[in-house]
């Protein structure tokens, strides 16, 4: 039984929380561009290499967090929906 609290958050919600991560990851891939610019040695490099893996993490999280969604939702594989259904027959 599902409570509450395990409930999706509503549509509008959750595209704008979505949309506020991911505007929050590139101000910081973009700060780190910038940093790069700036910095000599290693640092420079740790900013280069945060910059270009930054935007796969962000869209890695976000689809991570549609699966979760998903999951609450009680939409599973296809297989595991039949499997329900020859179970209970």
């Amino acid at each position: 039984m599902q409570s509450a609290t395990d409930l999706p958050l509503p549509g509008k919600h959750d595209l704008d929380s979505r949309m506020r991560n991911y505007a929050i990851a590139m101000g910081i891939r973009t700060a780190a561009f910038v940093l790069a610019y700036y910095l000599d040695g290693p640092m420079r490099w740790i900013c280069v290499g945060l910059a270009v893996l930054l935007p796969e993490v962000a869209v890695i999280g976000a689809n991570a967090a549609n699966q979760k969604r998903q999951k609450v939702r009680g939409r599973g594989p296809v297989t595991d929906q039949r499997r329900q259904l020859h179970n209970h027959t």
